[in-house]
């Protein structure tokens, strides 16, 4: 057992319970933490344990009802596209993660999300025509930036007015498609992640899939509004003070 393991274990399981929660976060929260162990950012081994993490939780969302398949359908197909194109750029192309134009959006849209929280809780409704858009973006930038997958989805959607339940559930049931084209583009691109990190957190995703799918399940409407929208406005203003080089 190498000395990362247990740290990882616990990052995997921490990261997984915020995104099979509030639908969001885990690519984040995971290249954060390893940038704070003093390990290098890896978008490739990131999304290679979220094929196994998001699985779990997207069993979990799916046994506790908590997925809008129409909403699947119409993001998955373009999330799918864009996570391909963006491991592909980032496997090939060296760029810059500029960036901040999306999170001065998601910045404004948790403030919404917070705002429409003390106004009213919001209900299962039909999902938008944008979603096929929103997917190839969103699949894009989690792809080629290290995670943006449920921040954009999640965020969009909840400030559009759709239930948070069915999109908490339906976004990470998706990110499981989208997770596997991107973890396959790298692969075939970079090889194979190190199992020694792998491992660990896998198995600390693995562990705390299933709470978030009871959560959501049983959170209130509004409670997850809150919840989701403090998420979002902290990870921006954090991204945002480092992409201006703050911090």
């Amino acid at each position: 057992m190498t000395t990362e393991f247990v740290p990882l274990l616990a990052i995997g399981f921490v990261a997984q319970l915020v995104d099979g929660t509030l639908g969001m976060a885990y690519g984040v929260l995971t290249n954060a933490a390893l940038l704070t162990m003093g390990l290098p950012p890896a978008p490739a081994l990131v999304h290679t344990a979220e094929v196994f993490t998001t699985g779990a939780s997207a069993a979990s969302h799916i046994y506790h009802r908590n997925v809008d398949w129409r909403m699947v359908a119409r993001l998955g197909v373009t999330g799918v596209l864009g996570a391909i194109l963006g491991a592909w750029i980032l496997s090939n192309i060296e760029i810059g993660a500029a960036r901040r134009i999306v999170y001065a959006y998601l910045l404004v849209m948790g403030l919404y999300i917070l705002w429409q929280s003390a106004r009213i809780a919001l209900t299962p409704r039909t999902p938008a025509g944008w979603l096929a858009p929103l997917g190839l973006l969103a699949g894009f930038l989690d792809a080629s930036g290290g995670g943006g997958w449920g921040p954009v989805t999640t965020s969009t959607l909840i400030g559009s007015g759709h239930a948070p339940r069915q999109t908490v559930g339906s976004v990470n049931t998706t990110e499981f498609f989208v997770t596997v084209a991107a973890a396959a583009t790298f692969l075939a691109e970079l090889g194979a992640s190190p199992l020694a990190n792998l491992i660990p957190l896998v198995l600390g995703g693995v562990l705390a899939a299933p709470i978030g799918g009871l959560a959501v399940k049983h959170v209130p409407a509004r409670a997850l509004m809150i919840a989701v929208g403090t998420l979002i406005v902290t990870l921006s203003v954090f991204q945002l003070l480092r992409a201006f080089g703050l911090i």
